[in-house]
């Protein structure tokens, strides 16, 4: 698969698409909500269901997943992205207060 390719070897999604415009390569559900942000309401310390994540975005289940599936088989896209986003925050300041909270300063 080539650098610029914004979608899995999977080709067959039907609610997940590239959103034209975006800064972000990976897939987006209706054009809206990237497929990364419904994915992680899945995972950590207190993760949602599908059915739950659904349900909060007014989704269908088989968006959210398809959003599961597509994150699963491209995390390095994700990764990429995410430390793309990190850097961009950092270049800006906005890592720092008054963008982030006191108590979010890294300890000297």
């Amino acid at each position: 698969m080539s650098r610029g390719n914004t979608v899995s070897e999977r080709m067959d999604y039907k609610y997940l698409k590239p959103k034209p415009g975006s800064n972000y390569r990976q897939l987006f559900v209706n054009g809206r909500i990237r497929a990364e942000i419904l994915y992680r309401e899945t995972v950590g310390p207190e993760p949602l269901s599908m059915e739950e994540v659904a349900g909060e975005y007014g989704l269908p289940i088989g968006a959210v997943a398809e959003a599961v599936d597509y994150c699963l088989h491209n995390q390095a896209l994700l990764n990429e992205e995410r430390a793309r986003e990190d850097a961009r925050i950092k270049i800006a300041g906005r890592d720092q207060w008054p963008y982030t909270p006191h108590d979010s300063r890294p300890k000297a």
